[in-house]
């Protein structure tokens, strides 16, 4: 067989390529059209848009019709979830049900900040009362939080206390919750400000989310929870997943996973600029994990310092932990420079038990990310 012979079949072959991924583009329309109308529905009884059980088992399915077809599981999962992706959002464009719909008015303080824009919008897009209050409104606030139902306090942390501190006439059965990274505080004088109902509220989410679907929400009681129940209700209809806790131990755990990581990574940044380490080549010669831990050091450092430096500077009870992090990598490093690498194996193994089945788990994810984050590099 000649080229010419091989290019004239390619050609067709080409072509009937473009026509299925046609007819692809078609039914991922026809979908998206399906998938919008179950959102209306869902958002005129209130269903949340996110249905774990529902998602697993089309996976399930699919991946099982997948390996019966001879395609890889993992490939239709993959294009399933992205789907899905996109389906969630066609589904957020419905709008959302008013889970209390005798609520007079949600007061968010600080509501034009980048978080507090995220309360409001999607209070607004459930029908809700909503206003906000600036520093500008202040000396007009007694007026604006009359008859209010909800109040939640959106200012930088090292704003949040003293705001509290001003909200002590609010009507007793109005919900009064803050939306900071720390907990205790924030808690102890809601509860000393306020009589009636109160929770302690941390997004688990920046102000870049196009909605809380499948994004985690801490709540941390503080009084009446019975009374405060349906706001957690209808950040569930809004796609969030609640999880409780009590302050305490809220804040030891933010201590590890955003005090401690902010800090580290920013330890790391001041190294490789202190370094002079050449970005553009690093990024050339990494391997998709290198460049997705370059790219979240990155990220921080593409966001307000003033945000992390308040989150770091939040709890002095933080100190400890990171000289504690700090002992570990000295010792770590001891192992190194006196070539104890037996020490230094029997302490990787040592964690590797720790962390258990989560070691498999988090395995398996990372790779899926890997492979996106290789499609992406240019």
């Amino acid at each position: 067989m000649n080229k010419m012979d091989i290019g004239s079949q390619l050609t067709e072959l080409r072509d009937e390529i473009d026509i299925i991924d046609g007819q692809l583009v078609e039914l991922l329309a026809k979908r998206r059209a399906v998938t919008t109308k179950v959102g209306e529905l869902k958002s005129q009884v209130g269903m949340p848009i996110y249905a774990p059980d529902r998602e697993e088992q089309l996976i399930k399915l699919r991946r099982e019709q997948a390996l019966n077809a001879g395609l890889a599981p993992e490939l239709i999962e993959d294009v399933l979830r992205r789907l899905m992706r996109d389906s969630y959002v066609s589904q957020d464009a419905s709008g959302y049900r008013c889970v209390n719909p005798k609520c007079k008015k949600v007061v968010v303080v600080g509501g034009k900040g980048q978080l507090g824009q995220v309360f409001v919008d999607l209070f607004n897009r459930s029908n809700y009362q909503v206003v906000t209050i600036e520093e500008e409104d202040w000396l007009n606030s007694e007026v604006i939080l009359q008859d209010s139902s909800v109040v939640i306090v959106a200012v930088p942390i090292r704003l949040t206390n003293t705001i509290i501190q001003q909200l002590n006439n609010l009507p007793h059965d109005c919900i009064l919750a803050d939306v900071t990274s720390i907990k205790e505080q924030p808690l102890t004088e809601m509860l000393n400000a306020h009589t009636g109902p109160v929770v302690g509220l941390h997004p688990m989410f920046g102000p870049d989310v196009a909605g809380l679907i499948k994004q985690t929400i801490i709540a941390c009681e503080g009084r009446s929870p019975e009374q405060y129940q349906w706001l957690l209700e209808q950040f569930q209809v809004w796609g969030a997943k609640i999880y409780s806790t009590d302050a305490k131990s809220h804040d030891q755990a933010m201590g590890m996973v955003q005090v401690m990581r902010h800090f580290s990574t920013i330890a790391y940044g001041y190294h490789l600029m202190a370094e002079g380490a050449d970005i553009s080549q690093l990024v050339e010669m990494s391997s998709p994990i290198y460049r997705l831990e370059l790219l979240m050091v990155g990220r921080l450092f593409a966001q307000d310092p003033v945000l992390y430096s308040d989150i770091i500077f939040s709890n002095r009870e933080n100190i400890a932990m990171m000289k504690r992090f700090a002992h570990r990598f000295l010792e770590l490093l001891e192992k190194v420079e006196s070539d104890d690498k037996i020490s230094f194996v029997n302490i990787f193994n040592d964690v590797s038990q720790w962390f258990g089945d989560y070691a498999d788990i988090f395995l398996q994810e990372s790779k899926a990310m890997l492979l996106k984050a290789n499609e992406l590099k240019k």
